[in-house]
């Protein structure tokens, strides 16, 4: 998102991760922009249940948690590392002076949330038609279009079921059987395990 070497000129620190550490929670106060170096990250939010609710999956050169330091409200989700994980972090108002510096920066920010309320429209109208099938299917369009979560190589589908589940709201097992009919359609196909979505429907 932002270079590193900008980040570091600017006073930016590294901080690392162990798989399943809470980067930060849900309703905390912002104090950082946070980038991700190395890893991955999951954005939930968590019913009184326990149950996760996956907002988005974080890659490597991502930002996360990237709403209260233009609104100053509360994190709206948590940010919680699925794997060994770097971030590199920078103090928010510092952050907010380096926007005021490059408006290009400010700019790809803008377009960044676009398109990640474009994504909740897209998923809201798809949850909304109830059709399990159509929903998984259009969502690994949508990732395929978009070049996410999808090797661009290897075809591969790189969200295991539960993720799909908790991003879509369907029961996991829902997940499994609707992949299982997508893979019998031709859809898509089950390797070892794997799912591989060679092109777009």
């Amino acid at each position: 998102m932002i270079g590193e070497e900008m980040l570091l000129t600017w006073g930016a620190t590294y901080r690392s991760m162990e798989p399943e550490e809470v980067l930060f929670h849900e309703g905390g106060v912002c104090q950082y922009y946070h980038q991700v170096v190395k890893g991955r990250f999951r954005w939930v939010n968590v019913n009184d249940e326990g149950r996760e609710y996956l907002q988005t999956i974080i890659e490597e050169g991502e930002c996360i948690g990237e709403l209260p330091l233009f609104d100053d409200e509360p994190y709206a989700a948590s940010a919680i590392s699925n794997t060994p994980s770097t971030v590199i972090r920078l103090p928010k108002q510092t952050f907010c002076e380096l926007l005021g510096h490059y408006p290009e920066v400010h700019f790809a920010f803008s377009k960044l949330l676009t398109s990640r309320l474009r994504f909740k429209f897209f998923l809201l109208k798809e949850i909304a038609q109830q059709n399990p099938e159509n929903l998984i299917l259009n969502l690994l369009n949508y990732f395929k279009r978009q070049g996410v979560h999808i090797d661009a190589v290897k075809d591969q589908v790189n969200l295991t079921r539960q993720q799909i589940a908790d991003l879509t709201g369907l029961r996991v097992e829902t997940v499994i059987r609707v992949i299982r009919n997508l893979h019998e359609k031709g859809h898509l196909s089950i390797q070892r395990g794997k799912v591989i979505f060679p092109k777009m429907i």
